[in-house]
């Protein structure tokens, strides 16, 4: 007959069991911030793709001889709709012949300071520029409270057809 037997405790292992409860609790808070933390990263960087995308479809489209400003905001807005609430968001179509003088001006100007145009009277071309902002506070996941005040962007700059 076979005798079963029974098997010694090791207690090095025994001893060891309660370490792993405490390594995982103290793992997976660090894990957890990181992986909100990747998300929101993420969720902004396709708020800023989209931003870009929308203002250059209404750049493309504010191109074209008859289209009007208000149609142009129309279109970047809905656009926007299509990837998150676009409602805090604000479309400014100016005037860009600044950059037909002064090439460098991207980094020395202030957009808001630029005059707004109106695009189906706009001189054939003369440059504009579709420049879409949102507050990060409008389009965040989480409240953000590591950036404070911060606003996304994105712009194009075409020339009237």
């Amino acid at each position: 007959m076979l005798a079963l037997r029974r098997r010694a405790p090791n207690t090095a292992k025994d001893a060891r069991s309660g370490a792993y409860l405490v390594e995982f609790s103290l793992v997976i808070p660090v894990f957890a911030v990181m992986m909100v933390g990747l998300m929101e990263f993420a969720h902004a960087y396709l708020v800023v793709t989209t931003l870009g995308t929308a203002s250059r479809i209404g750049a493309r489209m504010g191109a074209v001889e008859g289209i009007t400003s208000a149609q142009v905001r129309q279109r970047v807005l809905t656009v926007l709709s299509r990837s998150f609430d676009s409602t805090g968001a604000t479309v400014m179509i100016k005037d860009a012949s600044i950059f037909d003088t002064n090439p460098n001006a991207a980094d020395e100007i202030d957009y808001t300071d630029l005059p707004e145009t109106e695009l189906n009277t706009l001189a054939r071309r003369k440059l504009f520029i579709v420049r879409v902002e949102v507050p990060y506070d409008e389009v965040a996941l989480l409240p953000p409270f590591w950036v404070q005040g911060a606003t996304l962007s994105g712009q194009s700059v075409m020339r009237h057809e």
